[in-house]
């Protein structure tokens, strides 16, 4: 919210009795689902129950199970629990096939480019090819770091031998 006029499905507006008349229920069915836990109402400065628009919704999904499938208040509570893991599962699984199609565009990007830097690097050296960018790790010490090209080498425009590093410009 930019502003402090601006509110939310989550600001806490309405008092027990408008949340009442407005979800069809008692005040006092009302304040049995708080002490249940199934509904959270904000608090005022007096400690009066505040609810939010989101509230009020909750408190029609109550009903709404409480008639049609006969359970109890835990077993709403339960339902309840359940369809928000499964929304929360839902919107995780949104963002992680997000992350995979990134990662699949980042991937057949650099494939394109190594794809690129081959051609180039055929071309140049004549079929030469290819060498790994980074040796295989062995234990024990640390290589000793490569010399860089000669300067020759550096002017005809080819690429470091592999392990070495791009010469500076």
């Amino acid at each position: 919210m930019s502003s402090p006029f601006e509110m939310s499905d989550d600001t806490p507006v309405y008092v027990i009795s408008v949340a009442a008349q407005l979800s069809g229920l008692h005040p006092q069915t009302l304040r049995a689902y708080d002490r249940e836990g199934l509904v959270s109402p904000g608090r005022s400065a007096g400690r009066g129950r505040r609810y939010s628009l989101r509230d009020i919704l909750v408190l029609r999904e109550v009903q709404r199970l409480s008639q049609e499938t006969g359970a109890n208040l835990n077993g709403i509570k339960r339902m309840l629990a359940l369809e928000a893991e499964l929304e929360q599962s839902r919107q995780r699984i949104a963002q992680l096939r997000a992350e995979a199609e990134q990662l699949r565009a980042e991937l057949e990007s650099t494939r394109a480019v190594a794809a690129r830097l081959a051609g180039l690097l055929r071309r140049r050296a004549g079929g030469a090819q290819l060498v790994p960018v980074r040796e295989p790790r062995v234990s024990g010490p640390a290589p000793a770091s490569p010399e860089p090209p000669p300067a020759a080498s550096r002017a005809r425009g080819e690429l470091p031998a592999a392990g070495q590093a791009f010469p500076a410009e």
